[in-house]
């Protein structure tokens, strides 16, 4: 399994007030889309999130967004390696992700930027 980096995952409580700041941070533009009923900016290495209080309550247990080449590969890798992927694969708006909780009991998002 290849990793490619990872995202910072961060609540706030406005998106407008907090895009500005991290785009000057990054030197990047963000990206916007939503999903459900959380916003989300991509600026750079952060993954900026804005919705209601009960969306977030569950996204905040998840402790990074870790990009790879594959789900797939990252789904059966993460099996042999003990640990529990308690959701997906799935289709994102920009490719497919899977949940996993770690044999420490760490709750890590892995991405990929594959269709299908």
């Amino acid at each position: 399994m290849d990793i490619l980096g990872a995202t910072l995952r961060v609540c706030v409580d406005d998106l407008e007030a907090a895009v500005p700041f991290y785009e000057r941070l990054a030197d990047a533009p963000a990206l916007r889309f939503g999903r459900g009923g959380v916003q989300v900016a991509a600026v750079g290495c952060f993954l900026l999130m804005s919705g209601p209080e009960s969306e977030l309550e569950v996204l905040r247990k998840v402790a990074a967004t870790i990009a790879v080449t594959d789900v797939d590969e990252a789904h059966k890798t993460l099996t042999e390696l003990g640990a529990d992927v308690i959701a997906g694969p799935v289709p994102t708006p920009v490719g497919r992700n899977l949940i996993a909780r770690h044999p420490d009991g760490s709750v890590y998002e892995y991405v990929d930027r594959r269709q299908g």
